[in-house]
């Protein structure tokens, strides 16, 4: 990992800025690997998965990150461009010109998750490239034979100078993270990202963190509740609901919950009318770990007085399966002592709670830690704003769910436990490059008049400054 590293850090030095088309050179070999390979790596992360849904691979992971690489494609060259900023009154009459150049860092590492392998390694590494740096990318134990392809196939497309990756256990990442990077991009658990973050620093190494959270959803009184429901549970449903924007627990208007829980049923029902147990659109919890812990979430929350409610369209026993398939669940009357209300859930568990009016809602929101995603349910703008300008989230959603991370002209990041620094579009650019200040002084000796010796001139200049 040193000598890869060292040897990219060289060949940037070697090579100075590189130019526009080298930038889309490089991005045009991400476009082709993902449309050329997309059938061989929808079929390992099926494989990693036990079952994962094809038809939302090709959706989530290779569509996704194809958008996100020609959407950088499309605007590098005006990224690239130096941004011409104000000078200091009078400077600029005389000549004097200020701009920002937007310099590659050098090189990035990249620690990708398993719950979208291919689309959180490539996601991020279009604005990576756009910016002009070199990656070493890490992803994934989890999804191991994901991971061993994307190796395969990036060692084919690009010189390891340019791009690399390494493949390993908890180890392996732990060396991978205290490497001396440019910069380094984490996504995974908030955990994790402790040991990241404090490893980074030993270096000094600056660090873009994508973690998750609680992200919560408010439906208000002037919501339509089956419609809710239903881009609710498309959203909880979607790689079982192992994504780090899922909705995360609802607040219900008081009395709405029988309401909601019909809609949910009638929305997996619309969703998977044929089951969900050898339903090839309905993927599978990764691994037997993940479904313990999910099924622990359900007995603590049974134990705690909650009504857990299977929404299981076709009446299956998953108990006898090839995989690690779990029907989606609400959790009725959640509070806070169940484990289901304290975790992140990463999984097709919904817990859903009621309120009287929307402050002790917020209220709540705002004394557990930040989450990356929050969701508005309704039509009252006066709501609808109230909720928007008193909590704090990484991005927002209205009347849908986690729509606004797939918006290339919005940044996707955290705030506090849920993530720091975003990327997506040129936002991603920005952050992957370093922002040099360039000044360039007027012909004229405009230093004269505040070199020493002092005089009454060069007082009355300042005096004239010193003022409200």
């Amino acid at each position: 990992m040193r000598r890869l590293l060292e040897k990219q850090r060289a060949d940037c030095a070697r090579d100075g800025l590189p130019s526009a088309e080298i930038r889309i050179e490089r991005l045009d070999k991400s476009i082709d690997l993902l449309c050329t390979h997309s059938d061989a790596l929808c079929a390992a992360m099926s494989a990693d998965f036990g079952h994962r849904s094809t038809d939302q691979s090709r959706f989530s992971d290779i569509s996704g990150s194809i958008d996100t690489l020609k959407y950088a494609k499309k605007n590098v060259r005006s990224w690239m461009r130096p941004e011409k900023r104000a000078t200091m009154f009078p400077l600029g009459l005389f000549g004097a010109r200020a701009a920002v150049h937007y310099q590659p860092k050098g090189v990035v590492g990249i620690i990708s998750p398993w719950n979208f392998p291919v689309n959180l390694t490539f996601a991020p590494l279009a604005g990576v490239l756009a910016a002009g740096n070199r990656a070493m990318i890490k992803p994934s134990e989890f999804t191991e034979q994901t991971s061993a392809l994307m190796s395969e196939l990036i060692a084919k497309y690009y010189e390891e100078d340019e791009v690399a990756v390494v493949i390993g256990g908890a180890d392996v990442g732990a060396e991978f993270t205290s490497l001396p990077f440019d910069h380094m991009l984490f996504t995974g658990a908030t955990s994790i990202a402790h040991h990241v973050m404090r490893a980074a620093a030993e270096n000094l190494v600056p660090v873009t963190l994508e973690l998750g959270g609680k992200s919560p959803v408010f439906i208000g009184k002037s919501a339509d509740i089956p419609k809710a429901a239903l881009r609710i549970m498309s959203g909880k449903t979607l790689n079982a609901g192992q994504i780090c924007l899922a909705p995360d627990y609802v607040f219900l208007p008081e009395g709405k919950e029988s309401e909601f829980v019909e809609a949910a049923k009638s929305a997996v029902t619309a969703m998977f009318p044929d089951g969900l147990r050898d339903n090839d659109d309905y993927t599978s919890v990764v691994n037997q770990r993940h479904l313990d812990r999910l099924n622990t979430y359900l007995e603590d929350a049974r134990e705690k007085g909650a009504d857990v409610i299977a929404l299981n369209p076709g009446d299956e026993d998953f108990s006898q399966q090839p995989h690690h398939k779990m029907a989606p669940h609400i959790v009725v009357n959640a509070n806070d002592d169940m484990l289901v209300m304290q975790d992140e859930i990463f999984g097709p568990i919904l817990p859903v709670r009621t309120y009287n009016n929307v402050q002790e809602t917020v209220a709540y929101i705002n004394k557990n830690p930040r989450p990356l995603g929050l969701y508005y349910f309704g039509s009252d703008t006066t709501e609808r704003d109230y909720v928007l300008d008193n909590t704090t989230s990484g991005g927002v959603t209205i009347n849908d769910v986690f729509f606004h991370v797939a918006q290339e002209d919005l940044p996707f990041g955290g705030v506090g436990p849920s993530g720091m620094g975003a990327y997506h579009g040129e936002e991603g650019f920005n952050e992957f490059s370093h922002k040099k200040a360039v000044y360039t002084q007027a012909s004229a000796d405009l230093f004269a008049l505040i070199r020493p010796p002092y005089g009454d001139k060069f007082r009355k200049f300042i005096g004239g400054r010193i003022k409200p």
